[in-house]
C-alpha cells in the first residue's frame, strides 16, 4: 500500500509549551494517507458499533447527523512530527454513540472505508475524549482529511484518528491495527513520544 503525502509544509521548529516533544508547528494541514482517498456517497455511508457478541448498532448519514453534535477546538499531533494548534471541528461524541450499547470489552478496533484499522482502548473514546467528526473549520470535512466523517482522538497521535471511519468493533484483548502491525506504538501518546514499539 503506497503512502500519499501531499501538502507537507516543511519543518519549522518554533518553541511552544503546547507542542509535545519532537514536534514542530504546522500552519497548513498536511495530508498523509495509507492508500487512495475513498469517495463515499452520503446515501451509502453508515457507521456501526459491533459488540463482542456480534450485536450491531448502525446509523446512516441522516440518523447520524441528527444526533446531538459538539463544536470542538483541539490541538492535533501527527507521528511524522507536525502539530496543528486550535483546530476547530464539529462531531458526535463517542459518549453519545455508546449510550445504548451494552459492552464488556476494554478495547476497540476502528475500521475505515478502504480497509484501514487502528486499535484504541475503550477508555480513550469515552468521557468527552473522542468524537466522530464531520466538519472542519466550519465546512464539511474534505475527503482528503477523512470526510465525510473521521474519528477524532486529539490526545493520541493522529494516526489513531482514523479517516473515513465506518465502524468500531469491540474486543476483549488488544490487537494491532494497520500501522501498529507495521511497528508503530500500540497506544501512541504524543507527550510520551510513543511513536514506535519500544518507545
Amino acid at each position: 500500500m503506497s503512502i500519499i503525502s501531499r501538502g507537507f509544509g516543511g519543518r519549522r521548529r518554533e518553541p511552544s509549551p503546547d507542542l509535545p516533544p519532537g514536534q514542530y508547528l504546522a500552519h497548513d494541514f498536511p495530508v498523509l494517507s495509507a492508500g487512495p482517498t475513498p469517495k463515499i456517497p452520503l446515501d451509502r455511508w453508515q457507521f456501526s458499533i459491533i459488540t463482542e457478541t456480534g450485536e450491531k448498532h448502525t446509523w446512516n448519514w441522516a440518523e447520524f447527523t441528527a444526533l446531538p453534535a459538539e463544536e470542538i477546538t483541539v490541538d492535533i499531533h501527527c507521528v511524522t512530527k507536525w502539530s496543528k494548534l486550535g483546530t476547530g471541528w464539529k462531531g458526535v461524541s463517542l459518549d453519545t454513540l455508546f449510550e445504548d450499547v451494552e459492552i464488556a470489552g476494554d478495547y476497540v478496533m476502528a475500521h475505515s472505508y478502504g480497509g484501514y484499522t487502528t486499535n484504541i482502548p475503550l477508555e480513550d473514546l469515552l468521557d468527552g475524549r473522542a468524537w466522530i467528526a464531520y466538519e472542519y473549520d466550519g465546512e464539511p470535512l474534505h475527503p482528503e482529511h477523512g470526510g465525510p466523517a473521521r474519528l477524532l482522538i486529539p490526545h493520541l497521535y493522529f494516526w489513531k484518528s482514523a479517516k473515513w471511519v465506518d465502524g468500531l468493533r469491540m474486543m476483549h484483548e488488544d490487537e494491532p491495527g494497520f500501522w501498529e502491525a507495521g511497528g508503530y506504538h500500540m497506544y501512541g501518546d504524543p507527550w510520551r513520544e510513543q511513536r514506535y514499539h519500544g518507545d
